[in-house]
């Protein structure tokens, strides 16, 4: 039986960026190589512009709660560029009180300057692609920047008014041993960011590092470095929230818990994927943009959203895929809520995972256990319908 939630999710925004100036040999987004000087900015914006006008509707009078922008390399864009984005979706949506609007930025294509543009144009956050401070992982991973430009990153960021910042960091690179992992963690530490992602590299499909597998770590030492460096972001004052966030009290990112508590979420350009929730009748729809620039940049194509609506027999795994990677947890009360489904559609399978010692209830939240969160993807591939 289906019901009829209360109220609609909270909504947030994501906007592609998809250029940069060289393709990392592990990415698997949808980024495009492309000398900065020749992106197409006026042309993006006016497809952009096309594109939110005929999402806007989506929104069903909601604000945005979130905004951010990824790629690709945002930072690659002009201040400019995206305080016309910010003022286009505030007028065409609208932004909470305390909406957080966060920028994708990489040490190679950013100084302080450009910091000061981005955070007059709006952007109250920032997310700097450090991935490591050692100049031959750097070269390794394809990064364009090195470890000077990356020590200065946080100074940069702090020195243009930004408080509120996020690292993002890999370990188990290709040869990395725990020491050199550690080394990465703890100048990252010392930078003082408010946020930092911090995730083991996987080796992605359709990527250069899948065509030609590098010699990554040994599974012990990659368990070394994950018990070691858990222990030093606790010891730092950052308390995990999610599989690979780490934050300072107060300091989670509120657009990933949008996506990880099942909210709703608008995806504007070449790729972008979205999440919509409807009612009369009460749906849940997936959205996704034209993936190729130059398909979603051509005028004599028509701007295409495609629509799937997610299966009521897929609505569980696709609720707990998301709300289980967090490690809080999410309240009972809310599956109902977001999918429609009563509880009792799902319970004898999280009985039966509570049993095998994969998942919780404490307090009236359903969380995994230590166990379950080591596993999560196996676990709900082989046990949620």
């Amino acid at each position: 039986m289906i019901e009829q939630p209360d109220s609609l999710p909270t909504l947030s925004a994501y906007v592609h960026v998809p250029w940069c100036v060289r393709k990392c040999p592990y990415c698997d987004f949808n980024s495009h190589a492309l000398d900065p000087d020749k992106i197409p900015e006026t042309a993006y914006l006016k497809r952009l512009f096309e594109d939110l006008e005929q999402d806007a509707p989506l929104a069903q009078g909601r604000p945005l709660r979130s905004v951010f922008f990824g790629g690709g390399t945002p930072s690659l864009l002009s201040p400019g560029a995206i305080g016309q984005i910010l003022e286009q979706l505030e007028r065409k949506v609208g932004f909470t009180a305390d909406c957080e609007i966060t920028l994708e930025a990489n040490p190679g294509t950013v100084d302080e300057a450009h910091f000061r543009g981005f955070r007059d144009a709006g952007v109250n956050r920032l997310s700097i692609g450090i991935q490591s401070f050692n100049d031959a992982h750097l070269q390794r991973l394809g990064r364009i920047h090195n470890s000077d430009q990356a020590l200065r990153a946080g100074d940069k960021a702090r020195a243009a008014g930004f408080d509120n910042f996020n690292l993002d960091l890999m370990h188990g690179l290709p040869d990395q041993t725990e020491t050199e992992a550690m080394a990465d963690l703890n100048q990252a530490i010392e930078l003082g960011p408010s946020h930092l992602s911090w995730y083991q590299l996987t080796i992605e499909p359709n990527t250069e590092f899948y065509r030609k597998p590098p010699a990554l770590p040994a599974d012990d030492t990659l368990w070394a470095i994950q018990e070691a460096g858990q222990a030093r972001l606790s010891a730092a004052g950052f308390a995990q929230y999610e599989v690979s966030a780490y934050a300072q009290p107060g300091q989670r990112c509120q657009h990933n818990l949008n996506y990880w508590g099942y909210g709703d979420y608008l995806g504007i350009g070449p790729g972008a994927h979205g999440k919509v929730t409807r009612t009369d009748p009460f749906d849940i729809v997936r959205t996704r943009k034209t993936r190729l620039p130059k398909d979603y940049l051509d005028t004599n194509r028509l701007l295409i959203r495609h629509e799937e609506k997610v299966a009521i027999e897929d609505r569980p795994f696709d609720y707990f895929i998301n709300t289980l990677r967090l490690v809080e947890g999410c309240p009972a009360g809310d599956f109902s809520r977001a999918t429609g489904l009563a509880w009792s559609s799902i319970e004898p399978t999280l009985l039966q995972l509570r049993d095998q010692g994969m998942l919780e209830w404490e307090r009236g939240s359903l969380r995994t256990t230590d166990r379950g969160f080591l596993y999560l993807n196996d676990l709900l591939t082989h046990w949620l319908p």
